[in-house]
């Protein structure tokens, strides 16, 4: 086995704009010795691989793409320029972007051949003698572009290539006379070339658009003054101002100071959120109302921002099966198509003595119309939209394989704690059985304090919202599985359950009823007891989210049955399925929910929704896998989909831009498809000619490409929209 190391290089490659012109590059680096594990992303216009430099160097590679006509520049990591913001760092940032579309090559080419085409056009008609030689620099310089590029994509391995058929239809137009026809045709495929760039910068712009978010510059403060530097040299632990109105510059926590915080940008999640301290914050998220202190966790290069634009690099990355079976039947459909072009050209000559410029030129036109850019381009575009559609409301789909299969979920296996509910258990009810609410509540707290049980904390923030507060207490003691308790204002006051209390004192008929009802509805019951008699009960339970309700709803009208899976008991589990209105296996161990999975894996797609740390095993398990995470480096790394802002909605939302991603793919296959049979036809016939047919493929192509880019438009129905 050859263990020799192999260095992951990334590259810029201007001038990629489709899929064509991806499959060209990976088919070309693929040739080279020592390359492996080629990516390449048309839609970030990103190569990246892995090369032993011991058998070929990079120059090599990048000499090899140069070659088929692109740029090519390393990808680095962000190089941090020390010194004050406004100067050398900002001169970095501008100097890398990028230029006007008119102001690129294509831009220009096709400038020069729509003049030049004109000029042909006028000459021809003052002097009609000069027909043939007027539109001939047209045609030669476009054959001079392109045909180049030709050359160079069969020399790497691509003889089929776009560039190829145009160019040997260019000869060919030429060679019977078709000079008019000829520069028309060249620069018909430049716009088309032309507007195929503009649209994926048009896509890409949504990625370097959710770059922008993090400022460039953060105020640090240092010997408790404020100093402004580039956020490019933040560390871990630093401490950062964050001024009203200013986006947050680093993924932090706050460590002083109240207010709300605008976390769309990043997450989706339209209310403001309240900060307080060691709430988590996310870089690019905007401070509302009080200034904040946020201690620094994560360098700049892996803050929340940094992980979402290189997953949805990677998912762009990720061809969806639909994708990839499109590009396998162009490879066979492009041969085929030139051989039938080719023999329509040389057949009817040969066998029935027809004429053959006639045929030629219908070869040569059938040779345009089997141009498979359009067919190609069809599902990448509308993937790359979707995702992009999915990113801007927090919803990261690991690829357009994980997107394609959502839609075609017919079950959705919920985990409960932290996914249908908060996570946080909170009191729900209060019994009196002597005194008031607030006294009861108050004791409580008293003798919970300090405790980091889940029911202790939740007794806690009940009280602190309700203003109640808290009295001196002593001789504090836990009696584990029991009950806590301690000494306050001279009575031993105990907070335990409902049968260590009855252990001390019978509780009424009426508490008994109670602690039956609430236990029965999945709450904790809790007694509060002063020198052994009941003073009252506190009911806690995990409450389910505000919007779980309105999203198992959600997946009821798409078709979709949800199943919820926990491993809390089974009269919990079937207290929040039967609030939620969805079927519940309770009491599962890890191995358990898998074997569901498995169970339900084989009657359909199934999609598994967990918070994306407990659940890893029926994540992974499932068709698709979808963590609830709010951002966390766990949401974001363990499952095929992350939903960042913890709606239970949002699952239905993923189901909804799912089916309308696919069903705008079959939407471009079938205009695609359409548009090259109606010109077969037509162009086998004599009705159509050179033109006609490259203006088909042109067409074609822009046709799918503003199909995909309508996509960008989609907006989510129903209870989803809203979460």
């Amino acid at each position: 086995m050859d263990a020799r190391p192999r260095a992951a290089l990334r590259y810029r490659v201007e001038g990629m704009d489709c899929p064509s012109c991806a499959s060209k590059i990976e088919t070309a680096v693929g040739r080279v010795a020592g390359a492996e594990d080629i990516r390449v992303n048309y839609g970030t216009q990103i190569l990246a691989f892995r090369l032993d430099e011991a058998a070929t160097p990079r120059m090599a590679v990048e000499d090899q793409v140069r070659k088929l006509g692109y740029g090519m520049s390393p990808v680095e990591a962000p190089r941090v320029i020390p010194g004050e913001p406004g100067t050398a760092a900002e001169a970095e940032v501008r100097s890398s972007v990028r230029q006007p579309w008119w102001k690129g090559a294509k831009a220009q080419l096709a400038a020069v051949l729509g003049g030049l085409t004109a000029a042909g056009f006028a000459a021809s008609l003052a002097v009609p003698a000069l027909d043939h030689w007027a539109y001939l620099p047209g045609a030669l310089l476009g054959l001079a572009f392109f045909g180049r590029k030709a050359v160079a994509a069969a020399r790497a391995g691509s003889p089929f290539s776009i560039e190829m058929l145009m160019s040997i239809a260019t000869v060919g137009a030429i060679a019977i006379g078709a000079t008019s026809e000829a520069a028309v045709v060249v620069f018909l495929f430049t716009i088309g070339e032309l507007l195929e760039g503009v649209a994926a910068g048009r896509a890409r712009a949504g990625i370097e658009a959710l770059g922008a978010l993090v400022p460039r510059t953060a105020l640090r403060i240092e010997d408790g003054a404020a100093r402004e530097v580039p956020a490019a040299t933040l560390k871990v632990g630093d401490l950062v101002l964050v001024r009203p109105g200013d986006r947050v510059s680093a993924d932090g926590e706050v460590a002083e100071g109240e207010s709300e915080v605008d976390e769309s940008p990043v997450t989706g999640e339209s209310a403001p959120v309240s900060k307080a301290e060691g709430a988590p914050v996310f870089a690019g998220s905007i401070n509302a109302s009080g200034a904040l202190q946020v201690r620094v966790t994560k360098p700049t290069s892996d803050n929340t921002i940094a992980r979402i634009i290189r997953l949805v690099e990677e998912a762009q990355e990720a061809k969806a099966p639909t994708a990839r079976f499109i590009e396998r039947f162009s490879s066979v459909y492009t041969p085929i198509a030139v051989a039938v072009a080719a023999l329509v050209a040389v057949a009817p000559p040969l066998v029935l003595g027809a004429d053959w410029d006639t045929w030629i030129y219908r070869g040569l036109a059938l040779l345009l119309v089997a141009c498979p850019c359009a067919l190609v381009l069809s599902t990448p575009a509308a993937i790359a939209s979707g995702l992009a559609v999915g990113t801007r409301r927090g919803l990261l789909v690991k690829g357009g394989g994980a997107l394609e299969t959502i839609g075609r979920i017919r079950t959705v296996a919920f985990d409960k704690t932290g996914t249908l509910t908060e996570g946080r258990p909170r009191v729900t009810d209060v019994l009196t059985l002597t005194g008031s609410e607030r006294t009861v509540l108050g004791l409580a707290a008293t003798v919970e304090n300090g405790s980091s049980h889940p029911l202790g904390r939740a007794i806690l923030e009940w009280a602190a919202a309700e203003g109640i507060p808290l009295r001196p207490a002593k001789d504090s003691r836990t009696i584990p599985g029991k009950a806590v308790e301690a000494v306050v204002s001279g009575k031993r006051v105990a907070v335990g359950s409902p049968s260590y209390a009855t252990e001390q004192a019978p509780l009424p008929s009426e508490a008994e009823q109670t602690v039956t009802e609430w236990e029965n509805q999945g709450k904790t019951v809790v007694v509060v007891s002063v020198d052994g008699t009941p003073n009252g009960l506190i009911a806690v339970r995990d409450e389910p989210r505000p919007d779980a309700a309105a999203g198992i709803r959600a997946l009821d009208a798409l078709g979709v049955r949800a199943v919820m899976l926990t491993g809390d008991n089974p009269r919990t589990g079937r207290a929040i399925a039967a609030a939620l209105g969805l079927d519940v296996q309770a009491g599962l161990l890890p191995e358990d929910k898998l074997r569901e999975i498995g169970t339900l894996k084989a009657q359909a797609p199934v999609a598994m929704v967990g918070d994306g740390i407990n659940d890893a095993p029926a994540l992974a398990a499932a068709s698709v896998g979808v963590a609830m995470g709010g951002g966390t480096d766990v949401a974001l790394e363990t499952a095929d989909a992350a939903i960042l802002n913890n709606r239970v909605a949002d699952v239905a939302a993923l189901v909804g831009l799912s089916r309308a991603t696919m069903s705008n793919v079959r939407q471009n296959v079938a205009v695609a498809l359409g548009l090259k049979a109606v010109f077969l036809v037509t162009t086998v016939a004599g009705v159509t000619g050179l033109w006609p047919a490259v203006l088909a493929d042109t067409g074609a192509t822009v046709l799918v490409t503003l199909n995909a880019l309508r996509l960008l438009g989609y907006r989510f129905k129903g209870v989803a929209a809203h979460g």
